[in-house]
């Protein structure tokens, strides 16, 4: 939804940068940083995702039964869905507690229990497929993840493709460097160098 990528575009939850690039925690260098966490602090743009993600999972997986948040910035999100959807809600933490009974997973959700996984961004999926790992080692039947935004790397689609899982998102880069043409944030120039980090990232890191 190209209105959830201006609604981004505005509150600078996501900002380009095509001759002055971000790096990432792996050292990659990048002309997007996105910081969906800050979505959270506005109530038209959260429920506008929420809604997006409900509809989402609606239309591709209507057989779901729970609703899971990845902790930490997929959490708020999976509650506004679950809501929505009047679905159970439970989360999922980076790592099992290291006291009391050791739990990854929090909330009443029962072994074989068809479940989506919320989270705020997708990059390779790494973090999300830890999630979703956990989930599983619980004996939750994950059918699909869910989140605002996608960076579109191949990466993310292999290794999805890894797990025979479907993943989709409310918004994504494609729509987003095309909005924030249409809202003079960077030049036609500029579309067509963001478009060449998203073939090649890592070449594209490399000329700086």
């Amino acid at each position: 939804m190209k209105k959830i990528a201006k609604y981004l575009l505005e509150i600078e939850a996501v900002k380009l940068s095509p001759t002055k690039p971000f790096t990432w925690a792996s050292g990659l260098k990048s002309p997007i940083y996105c910081d969906n966490r800050l979505t959270i602090s506005y109530p038209v743009i959260r429920t506008a995702i929420a809604r997006g993600l409900a509809e989402i999972i609606k239309s591709k997986f209507p057989e779901v039964e729970a609703i899971g948040g990845v902790a930490t910035a997929g959490i708020p999100h999976a509650a506004w869905v679950a809501d929505l959807l009047d679905l159970p809600l439970f989360y999922v933490r980076s790592k099992p507690k290291n006291h009391g009974r050791g739990k990854q997973i929090e909330g009443a959700i029962n072994s074989g229990t068809k479940v989506i996984l919320i989270d705020d961004l997708l990059s390779t999926g790494g973090s999300v497929l830890k999630a979703v790992d956990a989930a599983k080692k619980e004996k939750l039947d994950v059918i699909g993840v869910g989140a605002i935004f996608s960076y579109q790397l191949d990466e993310l689609t292999r290794n999805f493709k890894k797990y025979n899982l479907e993943f989709d998102t409310v918004t994504n880069y494609s729509e987003l460097i095309e909005a924030a043409l249409e809202m003079e944030k960077i030049s036609p120039a500029q579309l067509e160098v963001l478009k060449t980090w998203r073939n090649n990232p890592e070449k594209w890191s490399k000329t700086f």
